[in-house]
């Protein structure tokens, strides 16, 4: 890991994703999770303070950043919220089977280099009747926003930690075995390119 990625992407990173309408579209999925909790890309910690400690017992925090998990670390000070952090991506989840009643991704999908298979391993790990809760941005619906994702998109994932703008949301949860239960889709605030969300829940199929 070099420079950049260690000491100049997380902070840019943290300052991206907490913007005022990234942090509403996280205020209306993470206070829904419940029981032990699984946490794909904890990131800085965004969610941290939207967990419902009445109902949640435990969070397990999936960030393969150093830097990112200092700053997740910082926000745990004082809270009443018990997690556990784990070095590792979103690739490898070490939990066993039928291990967690939730499962919460949020804007994470596009960063991970094989989202199939890590979506593959959280339902491997969401026990029966548990849920997956999501919040995404990813490809427009509008041809002309598409058209320009695709072209930025090679350029954008080398500088902003892998991202990538133009992935199907939808199509990856159900290619990868969830159904989606709630589907909720429409722009945010902010550049277009960036700021079309899907948001919602799924479960096994």
């Amino acid at each position: 890991m070099g420079f950049y990625d260690r000491y100049i992407l997380p902070p840019l990173i943290n300052l991206a994703c907490s913007s005022k309408p990234n942090m509403k579209q996280r205020e209306k999925i993470v206070p829904l999770a419940e029981g032990e909790v699984l946490e794909i890309g904890v990131g800085s910690g965004l969610n941290l303070s939207f967990y419902d400690t009445d109902k949640v017992r435990k969070v397990w925090g999936l960030e393969p950043s150093e830097g990112m998990r200092k700053l997740a670390r910082k926000k745990l000070v004082g809270s009443q919220l018990e997690v556990e952090m784990i070095d590792l991506p979103g690739e490898e989840i070490p939990l066993d089977a039928n291990s967690v009643d939730t499962v919460v991704v949020t804007y994470t999908l596009c960063t991970i280099p094989d989202a199939r298979r890590a979506l593959q391993g959280m339902q491997r790990v969401l026990r029966p009747g548990g849920k997956l809760l999501f919040c995404e941005h990813g490809v427009a619906p509008d041809h002309g926003v598409r058209r320009w994702q695709d072209r930025l998109n090679p350029t954008w994932h080398r500088f902003s930690g892998g991202c990538n703008i133009n992935r199907d949301i939808p199509n990856l949860l159900e290619s990868s075995g969830f159904r989606i239960v709630v589907d909720e889709r429409m722009y945010i605030p902010g550049v277009k390119l960036l700021s079309y969300n899907y948001w919602g829940s799924a479960v096994g199929d």
